[in-house]
């Protein structure tokens, strides 16, 4: 291209720009690595690059694509298969990729080329499993061995078979002297509902695990509303060389050695299962403390024959990486009664608030609430009160009076009864007027209840992004109500089979009174009942708790309105002020500018984005990289791509 005289003069790369309208490469890129799921071991899903800044965004073009090969074959039927979902997050370690597969193989791909290192075939029986998520995989690198030992570098990855592999990261074997030949069988010691010979699972484990002093950590997954007797939700350390059992901490107490237990009656301790932590752990390995987000206690929409508030279900609890015993805990929900599980990684930060610099840890909620600690003490950063809630529960339910509620940062999503003045235009066969709509915790009733906000959040398994710069969280929210309603256990086989509730989910909850029937609160025509937005990305100011802006994310389906709508995945974000995140229904990947909330590229994946993204750099160059496998319960269509996103030369 021929330059004018005042370019050549000014030699400046915008003005380069800007005389001719052509793209200017920008400068090299210094190496920027993202070892961890959530970036870091804090789950701060940050990246020092900056090569991809708001500026040149736009030009972004895809640099590699990896198919996985993956679609559900041989899997029980077109349910379950719609069922998987392929939520996982890549890690990177010298100039490659690791990930698990929807079906928990695992893969390590070139990080600039996207080509295939190796493969190792997890067998993972061909069964159903009640939480088919793949998110990832952890990277441990002995410091005791040599580096060109095997398995000096090691990828522990969990399969939907309750398995915990060992592989040696340069090859892919298993690491022989890790449990059996690299294999941990994690089903021993859980109270395990399962039969040889059956063909589903209800337990196994979604998440990465953490590594901490040597010691590999993990929670589980533990299918929702099946009966009071689940399997238990202990959290459980292990010898990251040998495999050996270090030691297990549970959230529901099971003897009187336990300071809790006194809290509970001995038959609910005994009996009551879950609790369990399905998302992603956090470690701080100055203070050696693992972070633990848990579940919601079995089951989950009845408590009746689990009294009092069921500590430590539904807290966020910081455990002594040593011994696992409890150093700190917060209960976030009490006695819950709406599936409100702690489904978001903590996020540890370092606060600038007060004029003082705070090790805080921010665990995000599915009720839409951040809540912020000092990861030291436990005390909290910003006020939490205790406000009554509504107390008209079901025979036999016991509620707690209050529920903790914070005060700053305001509510991310709506808490307050619907009414109809919520409802949407197109709200044909809502019946507002069948269900009880008390706000925020309203119990669960046998005529009906709305809950809002719904069990799929707030804020669900993706958690949040913070610039520690800026000191500005970002955080993606769902805002549906749904439907939930109790079944007298003598009329749960007919209200299952008839017609008029075709569209709800029901579950048994064996060995309480009641049984129980779900949904997203949704018109007859497949629409949301409440107005919009359905979905939004918000960002907070957390040296003060204000928000700075919040933006519809995802257009709706029918008509491509930027309505905001559901969706499951994180944002991370960048030194240069990029915030990236797909996860929305409509199966996008979007740029924003953090300071402003703007929109600066948007890009059709080849199927639902409902994962995290992550960037590196490397060989200077800067790639953005995102898992696109769809979701069977959001309907986003299915597939087997990682796809990597870089700046043209």
């Amino acid at each position: 291209m021929r330059l004018s005289a005042r370019c050549m003069t000014l030699g400046c790369a915008a003005l380069l720009a800007g005389c001719d309208g052509h793209y200017v490469p920008p400068p090299p890129a210094a190496d920027a690595g993202w070892a961890h799921y959530g970036g870091d071991a804090g789950g701060t899903r940050y990246s020092p690059a900056s090569q991809i800044t708001p500026a040149n965004v736009k030009h972004l073009k895809v640099a590699w694509t990896f198919r996985s090969g993956e679609h559900g074959a041989g899997f029980p039927g077109d349910e379950w298969v719609s069922h998987m979902t392929w939520e996982a997050t890549p890690i990177l370690y010298e100039g490659a990729l690791y990930f698990t597969t929807s079906e928990t193989d695992v893969v390590a791909v070139d990080a600039t080329t996207g080509k295939l290192r190796w493969r190792h075939d997890s067998h993972v029986p061909k069964l159903w499993y009640s939480d088919a998520a793949s998110r990832g995989v952890t990277l441990w690198v002995d410091p005791q061995s040599a580096p060109d030992a095997p398995c000096h570098a090691r990828i522990f990855a969990p399969t939907l078979d309750s398995k915990l592999l060992a592989l040696d990261a340069k090859t892919g074997k298993p690491c022989e002297g890790f449990a059996d030949h690299g294999a941990l069988d994690l089903l021993p010691g859980i109270r395990s509902t399962y039969e040889p010979g059956s063909h589903s699972r209800n337990y196994l484990v979604t998440s990465p695990p953490v590594i901490l002093d040597g010691k590999v950590i993990l929670g589980s997954s533990v299918g929702d509303n099946r009966g009071v007797e689940l399997e238990h939700g202990t959290v459980r350390a292990y010898d990251a060389r040998t495999g050996k059992f270090v030691w297990g901490w549970d959230p529901i107490p099971h003897d009187a050695s336990n300071p809790m237990y006194a809290q509970w009656s001995p038959q609910a301790a005994a009996n009551t299962g879950a609790a369990n932590a399905w998302a992603p752990l956090s470690v701080d390995t100055q203070r050696h403390l693992v972070f633990v987000p848990t579940g919601s206690a079995s089951p989950d929409f009845f408590g009746g024959l689990r009294p009092g508030d069921n500590r430590w279900a539904n807290s966020v609890v910081a455990l002594d990486g040593d011994t696992g015993k409890l150093a700190w805990g917060f209960q976030l929900v009490h006695h819950d009664l709406w599936d409100y599980d702690s489904a978001a990684q903590p996020s540890l930060v370092t606060l600038q608030h007060g004029g003082r610099s705070i090790p805080a840890v921010i665990q995000p909620t599915k009720t839409g609430m951040l809540f912020t600690f000092d990861r030291e003490t436990g005390k909290p950063v910003f006020p939490i009160v205790e406000k009554p809630v509504p107390q008209d529960g079901v025979p036999g339910e016991v509620l707690s009076k209050t529920q903790p509620f914070t005060t700053l940062p305001e509510p991310l999503v709506r808490q307050g009864p619907v009414t109809k003045d919520d409802l949407a235009h197109i709200s044909f066969g809502c019946h507002l007027e069948r269900y009880k709509s008390e706000g925020i915790f309203t119990p669960p009733s046998v005529q009906g209840s709305v809950e809002q906000p719904g069990y799929a959040g707030g804020v669900e398994w993706g958690g949040l992004a913070f610039d520690p710069v800026h000191q500005i969280a970002v955080v993606n929210t769902n805002d549906l109500p749904m439907l939930v309603a109790l079944v007298p256990r003598d009329q749960m086989e007919a209200q299952s089979e008839s017609p008029e509730y075709k569209d709800w989910d029901f579950s048994r909850m064996r060995g309480s009174p009641y049984g129980m029937r779900r949904k997203a609160f949704m018109s007859s025509l497949g629409t949301p009942c409440v107005k919009p937005p359905w979905g939004e990305l918000t960002a907070i100011d957390m040296r003060n708790g204000k928000r700075l802006w919040r933006v519809p994310l995802g257009n709706a389906v029918l008509n491509h309105w930027n309505a905001g709508v559901p969706g499951m995945g994180g944002p991370i974000v960048t030194a240069s002020g990029v915030v990236f995140v797909a996860a929305t229904m409509d199966s996008d990947i979007r740029a924003f500018d953090i300071h402003t909330g703007k929109m600066l590229w948007q890009y059709k994946l080849p199927a639902g984005g409902q994962a995290t993204p992550m960037t590196y750099a490397i060989n200077g160059k800067q790639y953005l990289v995102i898992v696109a496998g769809g979701h069977g319960p959001l309907s986003t269509k299915r597939g087997d791509y990682v796809i990597a996103f870089a700046l043209p030369k």
